[in-house]
């Protein structure tokens, strides 16, 4: 979850780090550092809290150098503090280091340590590592293999960036496992090291990702790739399309409010390339998909996290509906705890916005030992998920900073329909003019989302009159069913307030009790196959003196004399409406948060990319 940023070349490294760990704010954190070489020194500022605590600090304290490593910390382990803060430093004052990843066998190498006569300043388990390292480099001589030998003893996933004084040329980074990842940007006689791209987009576009077990030695003139053992890596350098300008707020307040806005973009540049209207067809040829492996297809377990999880119930929906494949959608932190069936005619999906979340590509893992093939759907370029799986759907969203996912979850669920149809071609499952109709509709997804946002106006509105709830129910039917499930969850995370998404035919099983004068109840309920049975769920919550607050299709005669609030949506084909229905629950959810003051690109406890367990 934490944020890394490092450079080498003939600027000075303190601004590159400071203006690249900004634009990784919205991985989350509760404390920031980073350490410069100056003189022939380490000098190390860090600081709990905010990013504008430790400029603050390195205002008062100057430090500048051209080589230089910077960190953002969301604790594991050890309070949020400045002695834990990163990056942390050795006994001899030669080595320090940064770090992302839980050491899960720290305990018994501190034990180990502490006998040699390591001294610990912190209570984080990382500092373990730079002692190891001091350790080699006392015996070994060369910070490269010192930092080899170190990583050797460690159980768990990790990213580590090393600098020394005694090597002031050259900074070392290693990848192990599913840890946040590693990413070196090229340019002119200087080279940058990050965790993710915003923080050296605007430096560089020609990117080296590396690879689990891997390990870069970084300097000014380029870098040198190889394997944990030693072993040389014949690299690939990719050019990364992303302009540096997306990253920034532009006329907005908020990174997530201008995601919300971005969807129509993001949605046209999701479909673009993909969707043949001519021919009535679906591309996706990343996905490697042969008509001979889409007939032999057993079952296709989707596994991802939190929105990406929803978006993956949607997807089961439509790929059963429309290709006739069964589908299960498993939770990616459950999925390999539970032994699942599964074998060589399976698919396993993910779904990632980042990529790098260490449940999802645990999820991967487990499918490929048994056998399975892998598939993904993921946003960011070179992540893991997308270099692990055996195809894969770019969602074409371009970067997402606000911790709560937008853009990042109406994509995808454009991505699972053009999947389910294409699946359904190869597969024999649609006759022409049924692809022909339902290719089609794609081409409505970008207006129908910018009428959506049109009427923000009606949205923050309601957003007023529910500005103190306290709790929230939602309930959908059918496809729309996650929706109610992803509405909460953005309430949930971005406003603090308790809120509840259920399967509106099983309210009257329990949640029922709950409903009085009190409570809001948000129902989705456009004109789908599920309607009729939706509006008796509102009637029976009206009865009970809900207040009702309804997503309804534009025209809907019936839904207004039973909601004291509704926020109406363009008509749109049923299988596509979840793109449209959770919009104005996105634009509720910020709008809430927003008149409460609250941080909504950066929650509390939260963070956009969850690499540890």
């Amino acid at each position: 979850m934490c944020g890394i940023v490092g450079y080498i070349g003939p600027q000075d490294a303190t601004p590159i780090i400071l203006n690249g760990l900004k634009r990784l704010e919205y991985r989350g954190y509760d404390s920031a550092g980073l350490a410069v070489l100056q003189g022939g020194e380490i000098a190390v500022r860090r600081d709990a809290g905010k990013l504008a605590r430790l400029a603050a600090l390195v205002e008062a304290e100057p430090v500048s150098g051209h080589v230089g490593i910077g960190h953002t910390r969301w604790a594991t382990h050890g309070e949020p503090n400045a002695r834990n803060a990163h990056p942390h430093m050795g006994m001899t004052g030669d080595v320090v280091l940064v770090h992302n990843g839980i050491v899960e066998n720290f305990l018994e190498l501190r034990e180990e340590l502490m006998a040699e006569g390591a001294e610990f300043k912190s209570e984080t388990d990382t500092e373990v590592i730079v002692h190891l390292i001091e350790r080699y480099l006392a015996s070994e001589g060369e910070l490269e293999e010192a930092v080899r030998r170190a990583l050797r003893h460690l159980r768990g996933a990790h990213g580590v960036v090393v600098m020394s004084r005694r090597e002031p040329d050259k900074i070392v980074a290693a990848r192990i496992g599913n840890a946040g990842g590693v990413v070196i940007g090229l340019g002119e006689d200087e080279t940058y090291i990050a965790s993710d791209l915003p923080a050296i987009l605007e430096h560089t576009r020609q990117m080296v990702f590396l690879e689990s077990h891997q390990m870069a030695v970084v300097r000014r003139e380029g870098v040198e790739v190889t394997t944990l053992e030693g072993a040389l890596v014949d690299y690939e350098v990719q050019n990364v399309p992303w302009d540096p300008v997306s990253a920034e707020k532009g006329e907005y307040r908020h990174f997530m409010h201008k995601e919300i806005h971005e969807q129509v973009r993001s949605l046209t540049d999701t479909i673009a390339g993909r969707a043949d209207f001519e021919a009535g067809r679906i591309r996706l040829p990343d996905l490697k998909l042969t008509p001979e492996f889409a007939r032999r297809i057993n079952k296709i377990f989707i596994t991802a996290c939190g929105t990406a999880a929803y978006a993956g119930m949607v997807g089961k929906v439509l790929i059963e509906r429309i290709a006739r494949v069964s589908v299960e959608v498993e939770i990616g932190s459950e999925f390999r705890y539970s032994d699942p069936i599964v074998g060589p005619d399976d698919v396993v999906l993910a779904i990632s916005q980042s990529g790098e979340t260490a449940d999802t590509l645990a999820a991967m893992e487990e499918g490929r030992k048994k056998g399975a093939t892998l598939w993904a759907i993921v946003n960011a370029i070179g992540s893991q998920a997308m270099r692990i799986a055996d195809g894969f759907i770019s969602m074409q969203t371009g970067p997402e900073i606000g911790v709560a996912s937008t853009k990042a979850y109406t994509a995808p669920l454009v991505d699972l329909y053009m999947l389910a149809i294409l699946l359904g071609d190869l597969r024999g499952e649609l006759d022409e003019a049924a692809r022909r109709s339902l290719v089609a509709d794609l081409r409505l997804v970008p207006d129908l989302a910018g009428q959506c946002l049109d009427r923000e106006a009606q949205v923050e509105a309601v957003a007023q009159a529910l500005v103190d709830t306290r709790n929230a129910l939602y309930l959908g039917r059918g496809i729309n069913m996650p929706t109610a499930y992803e509405g909460a969850l953005k309430l949930k995370e971005i406003s603090y307030i308790h809120a509840e998404g259920y399967p509106a035919g099983e309210m009257k099983h329990g949640p029922i009790a709950l409903i009085d004068s009190e409570m809001p109840v948000v129902v989705i309920a456009p004109r789908d196959p599920w309607y009729e049975k939706m509006f008796s769920q509102i009637e029976q919550a009206k009865a009970r003196g809900g207040r009702v607050i309804a997503i309804a299709t534009d025209g809907d005669e019936l839904i207004p004399p039973v909601a004291d609030h509704v926020l109406w949506v363009p008509q749109t084909p049923w299988m596509l409406s979840p793109v449209t229905t959770v919009i104005p629950l996105q634009m509720l959810a910020y709008h809430i948060a927003a008149l409460r003051g609250l941080d909504v690109d950066q929650p509390r406890n939260l963070a956009k990319s969850v690499t540890v367990e």
